[in-house]
């Protein structure tokens, strides 16, 4: 597993169904190594702490994999050309991440990087917001439909992060799945 991308942003205001939203969903890369604490990544901000940031969700992962996906379905749903590439970020990740999927995960599992340690704590749930910059009203139910809604972590170890960087899995307790957990509380 590798880090593919970096991402990181500060809270903007999005016009979304005729009202003014704050959002740090617009993530983009940035380059070199990024300092991340408890709270997450230096340089990035979420708008609604009652359900993005805090010690449990101070990072959030996605598979670079899943980015064929949601290139594909903005093309059906005529909101992005077909050769059109969906830049990392784009899904609102801090760290897009090749070789990860959401089946390899565990409430627990830590992931080591070079630079710091996380811990796999939640799935995300998608909201109107993502289906606002993925520009299509359907994209919050796609995510829970395909369960391609990657992981929330936790910072076991501070420090940071690159893209590049190698990730090793350890597993956690391996007691209750991230699919299992973002399954049962979709339905």
């Amino acid at each position: 597993m590798q880090v593919k991308s970096v991402n990181v942003a500060a809270t903007r205001s999005y016009l979304i169904n005729g009202r003014s939203v704050r959002s740090g969903i617009g993530k983009r890369p940035v380059a070199g190594p990024v300092g991340i604490g408890p709270l997450g990544l230096v340089g990035d901000e979420q708008a609604d702490h009652t359900v993005h940031g805090g010690l449990a969700k101070a990072v959030y992962a996605y598979p670079a994999a899943h980015y064929a996906f949601w290139q594909t379905v903005r093309a059906q749903a005529r909101v992005g050309a077909w050769d059109e590439p969906l830049p990392f970020g784009s899904v609102g990740e801090n760290l897009t991440i090749e070789g990860l999927l959401e089946s390899d995960l565990w409430i627990g599992d830590a992931l080591r990087l070079p630079g710091c340690v996380l811990s796999v704590s939640a799935p995300r749930f998608p909201c109107f917001k993502f289906a606002h910059v993925m520009g299509f009203a359907q994209a919050a139910k796609l995510m829970v439909q395909s369960g391609f809604c990657g992981a929330y972590l936790g910072v076991l170890e501070e420090g940071h992060v690159q893209a590049g960087d190698l990730v090793e899995l350890h597993p956690g307790p391996r007691e209750v799945s991230l699919i299992e957990l973002f399954r049962s509380r979709s339905r």
